[in-house]
């Protein structure tokens, strides 16, 4: 699909996602041995963006399959239209000679089927879809082993209509944060990658690309502060870090607001951006602030 990693991250980079080496190596090769990639990492760091990053560049359909708790295979494979066959059947009440196994097969036809996001991208057309399972680790074990044969051989099992493989292998990205480890046999159908929070000057140009309004003296201390706030011994301070999602946010807020420059005032005020947790915006005081926008201790 690309001629090399450095072709990867340039188109990557011309929808607005800004990839590292190491994270385009594994998408470069997660596509070029058709191979399912599982990307784990803390929350906002771009895990599902890179999902709608492929499928711009590929131009394939996104298909997303929203893990959670008490997630049913009937919610991720497909269901049977029961109104739909329990119309034909009663119109098949009224023919005679007509067999109940042969009734039996008539309702149990692929246009009864109501197809949910597995089975939506095994049955894409050329050249395929992206498949986006996102945060896997929501979902409990049950569904993580009903998951293997599509992991493994890009098919599912209809026990009425038996297997369907895919004409068109999708892109299939997992991501998951962490919230409980995955099973191993997940794992080994998968390419992994762990996806960290940028360095500065990373995030700089990511804020940069996202946010073309803030000025480049804004979007450089949005950078600093953040990826300061993120190292030791201020990380200490706060139950999670922000991620870029939170930073990109940041700045645009930054920017409605008119602000120039930062100042511990400011900061405070536009906490709860940042952060999702009352403990950690309460945190992020005044003082806090002032310390962690100081030059000389970056």
């Amino acid at each position: 699909m690309f001629a090399s990693i450095d072709a990867l991250q340039q188109a990557l980079a011309g929808v607005g996602y800004l990839a590292d080496r190491r994270l385009a190596t594994s998408v470069f090769l997660a596509l070029q041995l058709q191979r399912p990639l599982l990307l784990e990492g803390e929350p906002g760091v771009g895990k599902t963006e890179l999902a709608k990053a492929l499928s711009a560049v590929l131009q394939r359909e996104l298909i997303r399959l929203q893990c959670y708790d008490g997630l049913e295979q009937r919610e991720a494979l497909y269901e049977w239209n029961y109104a739909a066959q329990l119309l034909h059947l009663r119109a098949a009440e009224g023919r005679t000679g007509g067999a109940t196994g042969d009734l039996e097969r008539e309702v149990y036809q692929s246009h009864y089927l109501i197809r949910r996001p597995l089975l939506q991208a095994l049955q894409a057309p050329a050249p395929g879809a992206v498949l986006l399972i996102d945060e896997v680790d929501r979902a409990d074990e049950p569904f993580e082993a009903f998951l293997l044969e599509y992991l493994g051989e890009y098919q599912v099992s209809i026990p009425e209509l038996g297997p369907v493989r895919a004409q068109h292998k999708p892109v299939t990205l997992l991501t998951s944060n962490r919230t409980r480890d995955l099973h191993d046999a997940v794992k080994r159908r998968c390419l992994y990658h762990w996806l960290d929070y940028p360095e500065r000057e990373r995030e700089l140009a990511i804020v940069r690309a996202q946010v073309p309004q803030a000025s480049q003296a804004l979007a450089e201390q949005v950078a600093s502060f953040v990826s300061r706030l993120r190292s030791a011994p201020f990380s200490n301070a706060f139950q999670r870090a922000p991620g870029i999602a939170e930073s990109v946010e940041w700045a645009r807020a930054l920017v409605a607001l008119d602000t120039l420059v930062l100042d511990p005032e400011v900061v405070s005020d536009t906490a709860g951006i940042l952060f999702k947790q009352r403990e950690d915006v309460a945190a992020l005081t005044q003082e806090l602030a002032h310390t962690l926008l100081q030059p000389d201790e970056a």
